[in-house]
């Protein structure tokens, strides 16, 4: 059985660690061209033009009588609060456009999704049900390149000391 908690708990830290790495890496593209300066704003020349009253319209569907049903919109989990905190902890006087952050989230979800197949690619190699952080640990050395893996091994190693010291820790007896 996998204890999803701490696995969330590890999934977190990791990509915070990576975001702060990789937001330092962009900081420095950032530094070489430049800072941008603030679109300057031009008076208005004309004042705006009388409005007149706008009737209220009814739409044709509800004078008919007939409801229509909402659909559901799915919820879709993103990382982008995350990556927007992690940013303002980095570089507080840097943003980052729309773009930029659907580009981050893929990057993160596609960072967990590996991490994750490996970590269960090693309990499968060592007939064990459970994932545990000493799995993840590996994935983490296997799959991140030198430095990055010995930061986010010992940032892990932080959260999950963190997590047993508060008593969070789940037993199954």
């Amino acid at each position: 059985m996998v204890d999803f908690h701490s696995l969330y708990l590890h999934k977190l830290t990791l990509y915070t660690f990576a975001l702060k790495s990789l937001f330092l890496l962009l900081s420095f593209s950032a530094m070489v061209k430049g800072e941008k300066k603030p679109a300057e704003k031009k008076p208005a020349e004309k004042a705006p033009a009388e409005k007149t009253k706008a009737e209220k319209k009814i739409p044709k569907d509800a004078s008919s009588g007939e409801k229509k049903k909402k659909k559901k919109a799915k919820s879709v989990e993103t990382y982008k609060i995350y990556i927007f905190k992690v940013l303002k902890q980095v570089h507080p006087d840097i943003g980052i456009s729309s773009k930029a952050m659907g580009i981050m989230n893929s990057f993160i979800n596609d960072i967990f999704e590996k991490l994750a197949q490996e970590s269960s690619r090693l309990a499968r190699y060592n007939k064990k049900p459970t994932i545990t952080s000493r799995e993840i640990q590996t994935a983490v050395r296997l799959v991140l390149p030198g430095e990055l893996a010995k930061h986010a091994v010992s940032e892990g190693t932080k959260a999950v000391t963190k997590w047993h010291v508060w008593g969070f820790e789940f037993r199954f007896d």
